[in-house]
């Protein structure tokens, strides 16, 4: 099974980021038969891999295509918004590892936690700051694939 994380901005600013993300897509689900997208369902960009994971799922029946969203803690708006959940997310997962982390630090813990089981990240980076350059750094110091799809600023 090959296990993909997304990290990308908030806020998506250029053009051409969701075919970029799906051709991307396409590559890897060359490689093999079963997939879990994990997606910290955070902003544009993350709504943008899931939309594009479902895309994929619907374009390859024949491969086992999981999409996770992973929660840093516990939120009332999964019971507030049970069908939404249901219907655009195959699990909810909220790591144990991070019940005691304090909130403000539990988003780091949770990417990290994603990358620490990932194969490829595929990341839309073009800041020089922020949490996703974070969640890449980290990632590429794990030696972990990094594909990161943002156009470099000139």
């Amino acid at each position: 099974m090959t296990t993909c994380v997304f990290s990308g901005h908030r806020e998506v600013y250029q053009s051409g980021i969701e075919a970029r993300l799906d051709a991307e897509i396409e590559k890897l689900l060359q490689t093999d038969k079963e997939f879990l997208f994990l997606n910290g369902g955070m902003g544009q960009f993350d709504s943008m891999g899931a939309g594009a994971v479902r895309a994929a799922k619907r374009r390859h029946p024949e491969k086992c295509i999981t999409l996770a969203l992973v929660l840093p803690y516990m939120s009332n708006r999964l019971n507030m918004d049970k069908e939404y959940y249901r219907l655009y997310y195959d699990q909810i997962i909220i790591p144990e590892e991070l019940d005691n982390t304090y909130h403000k630090a539990a988003i780091q813990f949770r990417n990290r936690w994603m990358v620490d089981r990932a194969d490829t990240v595929i990341a839309y980076v073009c800041r020089d700051f922020g949490g996703a350059l974070a969640t890449v750094r980290y990632a590429r110091k794990q030696g972990k694939s990094v594909i990161n799809i943002a156009e470099k600023k000139a």
